[in-house]
């Protein structure tokens, strides 16, 4: 009879606050580069595609065609997130960031090179929509890589404040994007349509070498090490990794994408829709676009120093209670920040979009680790970044067309309001729903 050697059991992944740290700031910087670059497309579409890329439309026609190209990428996600998941799951998280990173930098440097129509015709908007889509396929696997590289790398009861790294990367991200494009617009637009709307697309030149390095430095995470010694000492030939993700975690998939609309589309509504409410012909309101900006700018800079903060809070008294907190907490400030629009005062309106901001960063900041735990190591990158991306193509894309929609139809701002609490109701069942998981219960 022969002996056969014992299989050695891999034994749960270590983790350290080091390795730990590194991986959240490497998240944070690759993951602002990328909104950064997704914002400047998204500001250049409202300002000055319409006019370069479409100019025989007229203005209306030209903005949706230009706003249809930015909508362009929100629909390639889910393609992005099986791509670069299948990538993240078999060869490794660290692998497909940099590759993400470098795909999204380099077509978005593209666009700043593209001959406008002017020069080249009708090729030039098709090239246009072709780099988006290129972009969007990258954003598509961005998101869950870079959350799997933080909250992988994190100890368990530290998951929430370093899974938090990555979403501060959204926020800067904007920042980054809107700050370029006001000091190109500080003497008036002549100079941005002159092509100096080009130059917020050529820096992501600089900023994509600065993330390549950061992000070439980070070791892969230790969750998946012990996957990939898992796998070899079982001897099994592994799944592909969507149809493993669909087989396995179809039901935490569906809760992944009801969990989402107002971290995503909530963060629609109270800035895009709300500008159009708030400074457009949508409504009667017609507050200076200056003002309405600063608004927001204020908001974005309290969701900035947000975020952490939460993520610690999160791993204090749980992640799950920290979001359906955020929820409530949400719903309940929605109806004074859109009631006090047309009401005032100014420093009210300030002080409500702000809160208002940080309750949605609250559902947002724990978000990740959330989501993360809900799957297994196996398929876990593309089974979150598919959720991701279905989510985003869902609630992002056509929910500030449906705010519009509802208040078009009812000319009642109470309309879009029982719209954002009746996503919340959704956001709070697949919460209470979704499984949690620790990594070394996987693996013990």
């Amino acid at each position: 009879m022969t002996n056969q050697a014992p299989v050695a059991t891999p034994r749960p992944p270590e983790f350290s606050h080091k390795k730990a740290m590194k991986a959240g700031v490497a998240s944070f910087v690759g993951t602002s580069i990328e909104w950064y670059d997704f914002y400047v497309y998204a500001t250049a579409a409202a300002l000055v595609f319409p006019q370069l890329f479409f100019p025989e439309q007229n203005a209306f026609v030209g903005v949706l065609a230009s706003f249809a190209t930015y909508a362009v990428g929100y629909f390639v996600r889910p393609l992005g997130g099986i791509v670069f998941g299948h990538i993240g799951d078999r060869i490794g998280r660290q692998k497909s960031l940099v590759l993400t990173l470098l795909i999204m930098g380099v077509s978005t440097m593209l666009v700043g090179c593209l001959p406008v129509y002017e020069t080249l015709g009708a090729g030039a908007p098709i090239l246009l929509v072709l780099l988006r889509v290129v972009q969007g396929l990258a954003v598509g696997g961005e998101w869950g890589g870079a959350v799997l590289l933080a909250v992988e790398n994190a100890p368990e009861k530290y998951k929430g404040f370093y899974g938090a790294f990555p979403q501060v990367g959204n926020a800067m991200g904007a920042l980054l994007s809107s700050g370029i494009f006001a000091l190109l617009t500080m003497h008036g637009s002549e100079f941005l349509e002159s092509g100096g709307w080009r130059i917020p697309f050529l820096v992501s030149a600089v900023l994509i070498a600065v993330g390549y390095w950061v992000r070439r430095t980070v070791e892969e995470t230790p969750v998946f090490k012990q996957e990939l010694a898992a796998r070899a000492a079982s001897g099994d030939k592994p799944k592909l990794p969507l149809v493993q993700a669909i087989k396995e975690n179809w039901p935490a998939m569906l809760l992944a994408v009801g969990l989402t609309p107002i971290s995503g589309a909530g963060y629609y509504v109270i800035t895009t829709f709300a500008t159009s409410y708030a400074t457009g012909e949508l409504s009667d309101i017609h507050m200076d676009a200056n003002l309405f900006l600063r608004v927001l700018s204020v908001a974005s800079f309290c969701e900035l120093i947000s975020t952490l903060i939460i993520g610690w809070f999160a791993d204090k008294i749980g992640r799950k209670r920290t979001m359906a907190v955020s929820l409530f907490v949400f719903c309940a400030l929605s109806i004074p920040m859109f009631l006090t629009l047309s009401t005032g005062p100014v420093w009210l309106i300030f002080l409500l979009f702000a809160l208002t901001r940080v309750a949605v960063n609250g559902s947002w900041a724990p978000i990740s680790a959330i989501m993360s735990q809900m799957f297994k190591p196996g398929s876990r990158q593309t089974s979150l970044s598919f959720s991701y991306s279905v989510a985003a193509a869902i609630w992002s894309g056509l929910t500030p067309l449906l705010a519009t929609g509802l208040y078009g139809a009812t000319h009642s701002i109470w309309s879009v309001i029982i719209m954002l609490v009746a996503m919340s109701l959704l956001s709070l069942v697949c919460l209470a729903l979704a499984p949690q998981r620790t990594d070394d219960e996987v693996f013990a």
